[in-house]
């Protein structure tokens, strides 16, 4: 009897019980479905993406460009980055579910159809490229569709699953954005441009060898030869070190080209800093000492974020 009192109370609208909870239970189903597609995007990647890119732009304008122009490059260029993501997923749903570290993707958990993922990257894609041709420039336009297409046909759908030289191949698609921000403000490419460039192509080594090496057992069920899987731990060292070195001395030799001391001072602090660290890990790699490969791998991306801190705050000054 109490219970039928006190229905009103709960229920004043006289809805019925399942009715009423339709409500809440479709927003839960809404926000799920918006954070399924969003996750499809892979936004920390799309952040890091830009890190790279407003920098670019400052040191083009030799100051700050108009907002209107940054808005655009930075809607066109996280939509570009974006579609990527989604088409990569798209691509690579079948060896997702195979790895722990992407089974819960939300293509192989099944909260977004293969089709409809394969709509919305394209869509993303379309719309990205015609905001860069509209209102920026032809350069610019054609190296996002072209970063773009490298990404997913290129490294995904062939480098990624048939060599282990996938990760140097595939740089040039994380070091776009650089060339894209810069000819976004220009119309054309200075070598200035090509040297940022060169460093974010060259740290994406150092960068994603420790990620490999952490998830080296989920890359090997999954039949993908990254460097890790297939070569000796020396050969890894070695190709971790060479590189960081190389993204250290590229970083350094853009420092003459229209850049001062607030550039490079704390770019060769960071540099040591991230040389440093790489020798480490490879010291306790060589030794079978615990690596802890994420402490490069988070490093590095606080090199890259400083270096390019340090681009916008010269360009600026």
């Amino acid at each position: 009897m109490s219970m039928i009192t006190e229905r009103p109370a709960s229920n004043p609208a006289g809805q019925h019980p399942a009715r009423a909870a339709e409500g809440p239970v479709a927003r839960r189903d809404v926000r799920g479905v918006i954070s399924a597609y969003v996750a499809l995007t892979k936004p920390r990647i799309v952040e890091l993406l830009l890190v790279t890119t407003v920098p670019a732009m400052m040191l083009a304008e030799g100051g700050l460009p108009s907002l209107w122009l940054m808005a655009i490059v930075l809607i066109g260029g996280s939509l570009a980055a974006g579609a990527a993501s989604v088409l990569n997923c798209y691509i690579d749903r079948d060896i997702d579910q195979l790895m722990r570290r992407t089974k819960r993707r939300p293509l192989p958990a099944h909260t977004v159809s293969p089709r409809s993922a394969l709509i919305f990257g394209l869509v993303l894609a379309a719309v990205s490229v015609a905001l860069m041709a509209t209102f920026t420039n032809l350069l610019a336009a054609g190296l996002t569709l072209a970063a773009i297409a490298y990404y997913d046909l290129v490294y995904t759908l062939w480098l990624k699953r048939s060599t282990p030289t996938n990760t140097f191949w595939g740089g040039a698609c994380g070091a776009a954005p650089v060339l894209i921000g810069w000819a976004a403000v220009t119309g054309s490419l200075a070598p200035a441009a090509w040297g940022l460039f060169a460093v974010v192509f060259f740290w994406q080594m150092p960068h994603f060898y420790p990620l490999a090496m952490k998830y080296k057992d989920d890359y090997a069920r999954a039949g993908i030869p990254m460097l890790p899987v297939v070569a000796s731990v020396r050969r890894v060292n070695a190709e971790i070190l060479i590189f960081a070195w190389l993204t250290v001395l590229t970083s350094l030799a853009v420092w003459p080209l229209g850049l001062s001391a607030i550039y490079g001072v704390p770019t060769l602090v960071v540099g040591a800093i991230f040389v440093v660290e790489a020798h480490r890990l490879c010291r306790r790699a060589t030794r079978g000492e615990a690596v802890k490969p994420m402490r490069l791998f988070h490093w590095s991306t606080t090199y890259l974020t400083i270096v390019f801190v340090a681009v916008a705050l010269d360009a600026l000054i």
